[in-house]
């Protein structure tokens, strides 16, 4: 198995834009999710995993729990056995969400787009992940939307070698309970592992 190649995957991710379009907002959220999968095709083998934040100073809080459960979910339905506060579980699961707020439309209901930035996903990484964009000086913010990207990393704790990865990304509108970031992210995690391992390399709309 090519470590090269697997520790390079956060670069090819990190280029992949995901266009957000807010298709359906009549409910709050779009019922569309944006979704990138990584791998290389190869079995990934279940066993025990610890789901944990990129950044380690969310490991207690209340709202990463609350993410991390959206993400153990689909975790066990997958056949892992979830670890809990194992910080020697061979394998984890890295999770990290984003937020930007942007204008929905404008000038006929025409959909402003949201650019993927360069966030860092902590040591030993390399995955850009941060979300850019934000309403205009003088937008309307009861047309904003808030956009939502859930990121996942699977990978071994002994040397960071990367099993899969991907990430998902979706919009609600400003205010409405489907714009919490706990709330979107369990939307998103559904979608992200749908259909699991996913094609690698590719972004699909997932409904």
């Amino acid at each position: 198995m090519n470590k090269f190649a697997f520790r390079n995957w956060g670069g090819l991710l990190a280029a992949a834009l995901l266009a957000s379009c807010a298709t359906d907002m009549g409910g709050g959220a779009s019922r569309d999710a944006s979704v990138t999968r990584f791998h290389l095709g190869q079995p990934i083998a279940r066993g025990q995993i610890s789901v944990e934040p990129a950044d380690p100073a969310d490991a207690n809080s209340l709202e990463f729990g609350q993410i991390a459960t959206s993400v153990e979910r689909e975790l066990v339905r997958l056949g892992w056995i979830i670890d809990k506060g194992n910080v020697r579980s061979e394998q984890v699961a890295i999770v990290r969400v984003d937020q930007a707020e942007r204008q929905g439309r404008r000038n006929g209901g025409v959909t402003i787009g949201l650019g993927l930035g360069g966030g860092s996903w902590g040591r030993n990484s390399g995955v850009g992940a941060g979300v850019g964009g934000s309403v205009p000086v003088g937008g309307n913010r009861a047309n904003a939307v808030v956009a939502t990207q859930l990121s996942v990393r699977i990978q071994r704790r002994s040397d960071a070698t990367v099993a899969w990865e991907g990430r998902a990304e979706g919009e609600a509108r400003l205010g409405t309970p489907q714009a919490g970031r706990s709330a979107a992210a369990d939307r998103l995690a559904s979608a992200l592992f749908r259909d699991f391992p996913g094609e690698s390399g590719r972004t699909i709309r997932v409904r």
